[in-house]
């Protein structure tokens, strides 16, 4: 079996199913492989996660605050980030170049690309809703944060101070007022801090439209279709090789998450990630938790998202390699972590449990560009825990090295080159 198309992208996720909604709606002839049997497969980092649209926040996940906390956390198998021990000298490479990134000046650097990519991941969520194209639960009513300390509050309110100029203010609500929007919560909530530009969205669901309105456009979209190896000419990658035959294409996007960076090293790149293994646990939404706001829990690490009579409560990072086994204590401490602040809910029975591997990059920002080895190669992956969030703009950006556009962002902060080898 052959295959020619004018552009193939490998992976169909939330990043894959972006770039074939935007280049299909370009007018390019797109062919969407994907390997496991449907789009937004369950073990994949899109399936079950809090869907947070949470353009407030402006902060890579390294961080002083992360690297100070870490080495406590890091061998702690109920910890918010777990490093399961293992001998692997890519894992002591990433965690060295995520020290250097977690510095006060590296994290400073790269904020206002985090900034850029959420507010254009916002508008562009915005844009899809305003379309009434895209079923996917999209609701912008904000996300209300609840802190146990008056000085965690307080802080949490300094740091909205960047997103002033946007007009977006966060707004302080004491005890009283958090009680009256969520009556669950315990007594010793100090009080909350509600950042209406934010919004949730149902992950799964969205990313399954894009790719269906990617078909309606034109695209061929085929499960169960894995990449294997590669055929280079020169300097153009001139055939993929997969479970289902051979495939030629003038640009090929490589967008496979965690598998992008096996898959890369068949064309001789190395991209610094990590599969990091994140966790939901979905329970009967209680009486007095909010059917329309999605509550984030920063001193008990996790996010509580509602999903009709359901509760979504996602947390913790896990760097175990590509293992998807399922460890109890970190259910238990994510329900633990929801439990500090909502009655009812960390007692509650879990009615599933999901984890997925998200692609985590050492520096907190994703890689898309184009590859320097290779001129028909674009790559798009490395979205940490914001590929929900940053996945249209990605796709745009994607369509847009690809046309040879203007980009929306500033693509410099995102090359590979950056910390590539």
């Amino acid at each position: 079996m052959s295959n020619d198309t004018e552009i193939l992208i490998i992976g169909g996720g939330i990043i894959g199913a972006s770039c074939a909604y935007y280049l299909s709606n370009a007018g390019r002839q797109v062919t969407l492989i994907e390997r496991d049997d449907t789009i937004c497969p369950a073990g994949g980092s899109t399936y079950e996660n809090a869907g947070f649209i949470m353009v407030s926040d402006l902060y890579p996940l390294p961080s002083p605050g992360v690297l100070g906390q870490g080495m406590k956390w890091l061998l702690d198998s109920t910890s918010p980030l777990y490093v399961k021990p293992r001998p692997s000298p890519e894992l002591a490479a990433w965690l060295l170049m995520f020290a250097h990134a977690s510095r006060e000046t590296s994290m400073r650097r790269s904020m206002p690309t985090v900034r850029a990519l959420g507010a254009q991941g916002g508008r562009l969520f915005a844009e899809l809703d305003e379309s009434e194209e895209m079923s996917a639960g999209y609701c912008r009513n904000g996300i209300l944060s609840l802190y146990l300390t008056r000085e965690r509050l307080e802080a949490a309110a300094a740091d909205d101070q960047p997103m002033a100029d946007t007009g977006e203010h966060a707004s302080l609500l004491e005890a009283a007022e958090v009680r009256t929007r969520v009556p669950a919560v315990r007594p010793d909530v100090a009080g909350g801090l509600l950042t209406p530009q934010d919004a949730h969205v149902d992950p799964m669901a969205v990313t399954r439209e894009l790719a269906r309105l990617a078909t309606d456009r034109g695209a061929v979209v085929l499960t169960g279709t894995e990449a294997l190896d590669f055929a280079v000419s020169g300097d153009r990658v001139s055939a993929v090789r997969t479970t289902r035959g051979v495939f030629h294409a003038g640009t090929v996007v490589l967008a496979a998450g965690v598998w992008t960076a096996p898959l890369a090293r068949l064309l001789h790149l190395w991209l610094p990630l990590q599969p990091a293994k994140g966790y939901s646990v979905s329970v009967a939404r209680p009486q007095g938790v909010p059917d329309d706001t999605p509550l984030y829990l920063p001193e008990g690490h996790v996010c509580v998202t509602p999903f009709g009579d359901r509760l979504r409560i996602a947390g913790t990072l896990e760097l175990s390699g590509f293992s998807t086994k399922i460890l109890p204590k970190r259910i238990t401490g994510i329900r633990r972590g929801a439990g500090r602040f909502l009655q009812g809910v960390g007692e509650a029975e879990p009615l599933h449990i999901w984890r997925g591997l998200r692609p985590l990059t050492p520096d907190g920002l994703p890689f898309v560009g184009r590859s320097s080895q290779h001129t028909n190669l674009v790559v798009a992956t490395g979205h940490n825990m914001s590929g929900i969030l940053w996945g249209p703009i990605t796709g745009k950006l994607v369509t847009e090295i690809v046309n040879d556009q203007p980009p929306s962002v500033d693509l410099q902060p995102l090359r590979l080159q950056r910390l590539i080898r």
